[in-house]
């Protein structure tokens, strides 16, 4: 190996660290060669050209996250967005003035690995290259039915929004093509008769090496369970039981999540029995889609009449997520259309039974029992 990169973190700051980055496929150190494939060998310069366009000029190696962590020694000088300053009077080799410095340490171009070819060089399509869907099939019969179900849910919203008609019937016999099944479930949810498959290219049609493959599937790594990281809310108003939710916090913390007091405006809230609780995000500013998984004081029944607390639990029901709901909250479940507990990811209690219940539905991530079509919530 020529080194090792080690991800151990998050960026400090996304876009200087992330959106900057600059891989090059034209960079490469001696003993490692270009694959012989013309569509690689092509976007060899396109890279660089892309580089030099994206991030400003040509000294996008000079970037923190791009820089080289010894310090180089050459003969570039000027264009935009400089940022070494370089000293001397020369830019260029040899020279005399300059010490014979820098200077290259071989003078020899891009060398080719001593790679034996058994054949001669073609140019040719193989006859696989018509092969449009074998890797569809097997990809659609990777999945679980969760999994499917989202599929299908995917297709039927990009394809509602297409207006023409035909596009979408024929996307759909496209589908046939790859799933009988998913076909005439996208047919379905567009209230569209199911049309004849597309013509293949290829005949008869490619059987793929196997009939389905476990790791294709986001749940051939279910995790460990750990709720480490995990944004967690904890909705509260005038009232709220400060002695439970402070143990619970406290709980969450040690679990290794990340758990916030989340109300209705920032400020303190009274506690019942005396004492306040600092709100620390509203649901205005930090909406469902920001949170795993949503704890539900007593107090926060108080919000059913607020728009962005109904929304609030409304997504959190229907994404799936963890809520347990500390005490009860009738009203505010009537307002967002929730009965009641539909699975192990809706909790109604309070203590520590709940909690350790309420730390293991959250390590689970989604409770995907809970998906109704069309959904209730």
């Amino acid at each position: 190996p020529v080194g090792r990169m080690v991800l151990d973190r998050n960026p400090d700051n996304f876009f200087a660290e992330t959106e900057q980055v600059a891989f090059c496929t034209a960079h490469v150190v001696p003993g490692i060669d270009f694959s012989n494939d013309p569509l690689l060998q092509g976007r060899i310069h396109s890279y660089l050209d892309t580089q030099i366009s994206r991030l400003g000029g040509v000294n996008f190696h000079e970037l923190p996250i791009n820089a080289s962590l010894v310090e180089v020694h050459n003969n570039q000088r000027d264009g935009m967005h400089r940022r070494a300053i370089p000293r001397g009077r020369v830019a260029y080799e040899p020279n005399s003035l300059g010490g014979g410095c820098p200077f290259q340490a071989g003078a020899r171009g891009f060398v080719s690995f001593p790679e034996p070819v058994a054949e001669d060089k073609v140019r040719g399509k193989p006859e696989k290259f018509a092969d449009h869907y074998s890797q569809a099939t097997l990809f659609f019969n990777s999945q679980s039915e969760v999994e499917k179900n989202h599929i299908v849910a995917a297709f039927r919203f990009e394809l509602t929004r297409v207006q023409t008609p035909a596009i979408r019937q024929r996307v759909v016999s496209l589908l046939r093509n790859v799933d009988e099944a998913l076909a005439a479930r996208v047919a379905d949810g567009l209230g569209m008769e199911l049309p004849p498959a597309q013509p293949r290219a290829l005949e008869p049609p490619v059987k793929a090496e196997v009939d389905a493959s476990a790791p294709l599937s986001l749940f051939a790594c279910p995790g460990d369970g750990s709720i480490a990281g995990r944004r967690i809310a904890l909705m509260v108003a005038d009232g709220a039981d400060s002695a439970t939710l402070q143990a619970l916090y406290d709980a969450l913390v040690g679990a290794g999540a990340a758990p916030r007091y989340i109300g209705a405006k920032l400020g303190k809230v009274k506690a019942k029995g005396g004492g306040t609780i600092e709100i620390e995000a509203t649901l205005e500013t930090m909406p469902s889609p920001m949170w795993d998984a949503v704890v539900i004081d007593v107090s926060a029944d108080a919000l059913a009449k607020v728009g962005p607390a109904v929304e609030f639990v409304k997504e959190q029901f229907r994404h799936c997520k963890t809520i347990l709901v500390n005490g009860a909250a009738p009203a505010l479940l009537a307002a967002a259309g929730i009965d009641g507990p539909a699975d192990g990811g809706f909790i109604e209690a309070a203590g520590k039974d709940s909690t350790d219940a309420f730390i293991k539905a959250v390590g689970k991530h989604k409770h995907y029992e809970r998906e109704k079509d069309p959904s209730p919530v």
